[in-house]
């Protein structure tokens, strides 16, 4: 929904400016704040739903938080494209406060349902977490957009890699408020979502998107006695961009936007894969005293190999290339998979492997999601991009479900050997040459 400011100077007003940096100080400080309250949920979220109904069914919960940010990013999407970017994501983020609400009465009466029903909601979170990406450029310069959109990610990875090492300090707390073991980690993830809901709703004023399209239609059609271009009090309505079925059909004549779809989706398939087990894996040789620690080290140095590095996985891949960065990310997945595989009960190692994967899943995210926005055409980007975070949710939902199984059944090596051979196909597509650029590609 970025809207693209080509006018001359006089547009971009002080006003503008001050209003961007304004709204990307809030995202920053509430991506923070949203980080710690998925990634300190994500931490635990395969330890509750073993305890409560068994490792098989543990993938299962997972999954349903992956589900639910790639559903309610649907809804979420409409509210801004009709009513801006801060009731969207204020919503986003009482869904997600309203499933870790959720997901404590589960772990505290051990129903199953709600436990799913919490996790799916929980899921509102991370969609907040992904939307607010796009808030950061709606404003933006055209030269600045990669530096201030790098600048929120940059604040997601502080609040996703220090959130884990809370996990234990907010069990203990909670436990000795009378909350069941594992369930404090939900509880303060829901605090956390409510507390970034209520300073979006307090402080993102005015509308970034909104002041977009006011600007927008001030340029479009100029008059010698209008207003600053910030308060033109024109009532704009949300163009109705291609639907899904649209924007395949697009996908499906564009091999460019192909192999970018299924980077993204295969990437987060096999990260999701290997690292909803990976607590578990933990949990199989440590004491419970131990087990929520090293699971916090352990995906916090994950979280770090996906986010700290994004600057510059985005600086190879203008440099090298799209297909060349893929290529990279698939191989450091393969790396991930055999080095964690065969770590066993080799903690240290084991961690090695969650950093390489972390940096594949960086690689295979990055230039996909590139190549993806440079290969169709500009009228259809928005639906194009959705449709690929709708199948990546779906691909990282379906890895989830299935990683539980595969872990009770054959274990955390088969899983990684798995997961491995799933991303062997990427490699094929990414080898064939394909155009990178759409046909109406703006120079």
């Amino acid at each position: 929904m970025a809207t693209d400011l080509t006018a001359p100077r006089t547009v971009a007003s002080p006003d503008v400016t001050s209003i961007q940096r304004r709204t990307l100080r809030l995202l920053f400080a509430t991506q923070i704040i949203g980080g710690v309250g998925v990634t300190i949920g994500i931490a635990v979220g395969a330890l509750l739903a073993t305890r409560i109904a068994g490792t098989a069914v543990a993938g299962v919960a997972q999954s349903a938080g992956v589900v639910g940010a790639a559903l309610l990013a649907v809804p979420v999407t409409r509210i801004m494209a009709r009513h801006g970017r801060r009731p969207g994501l204020v919503v986003a983020y009482a869904v997600g406060a309203v499933g870790g609400v959720l997901v404590v009465l589960a772990a505290a009466t051990r129903w199953v349902p709600l436990l799913f029903l919490g996790m799916l909601l929980f899921g509102g979170g991370t969609a907040a977490n992904l939307q607010a990406r796009y808030a950061a450029v709606d404003l933006a310069e055209p030269a600045r957009r990669g530096r201030q959109l790098s600048l929120i990610v940059w604040a997601t990875t502080i609040g996703a890699v220090a959130a884990p090492n809370f996990a234990a300090l907010a069990d203990r707390v909670t436990t000795g408020w009378g909350l069941p073991p594992l369930a404090g980690p939900f509880a303060f993830s829901a605090v956390a979502f409510v507390l970034a809901a209520a300073v979006l709703l307090g402080l993102l004023r005015p509308d970034p998107l909104l002041t977009a399209r006011r600007l927008a239609a001030a340029v479009a059609s100029p008059t010698r006695d209008a207003p600053p271009p910030t308060t033109v009090p024109v009532k704009v309505r949300a163009p109705r961009d291609a639907g899904m079925w649209a924007a395949w059909s697009v996908v499906r004549g564009q091999p460019a936007a192909r192999l970018g779809i299924a980077a993204v989706a295969v990437g987060h398939l096999v990260m999701v894969a290997v690292m909803a087990m990976t607590p578990v894996r933990l949990g199989e040789s440590h004491a419970d005293a131990d087990v929520l620690r090293l699971v916090g080290i352990v995906l916090s140095l994950h979280i770090a190999g996906m986010y700290a590095f994004s600057p510059v996985v985005g600086w190879l891949t203008d440099r090298l290339g799209r297909r060349a960065v893929i290529l990279g990310g698939v191989g450091l997945l393969l790396a991930a998979c055999a080095v964690a595989g065969t770590a066993g009960h080799h903690t240290p190692r084991l961690s090695v492997g969650l950093v390489l994967l972390g940096l594949g899943w960086s690689g295979t995210m990055v230039a996909g999601s590139t190549l993806l926005s440079e290969s169709v055409p500009a009228d259809v980007r928005p639906s194009v991009q959705g449709l690929s975070d709708l199948i990546m949710g779906l691909a990282g939902a379906a890895a989830a479900v299935v990683s539980g199984f595969v872990m009770q059944f054959a274990g955390y090596p088969v899983l990684t050997l798995l997961a491995a051979v799933a991303a062997v196909p990427l490699v094929a597509l990414a080898l064939r040459p394909v155009p990178t650029r759409a046909p109406d590609e703006e120079g």
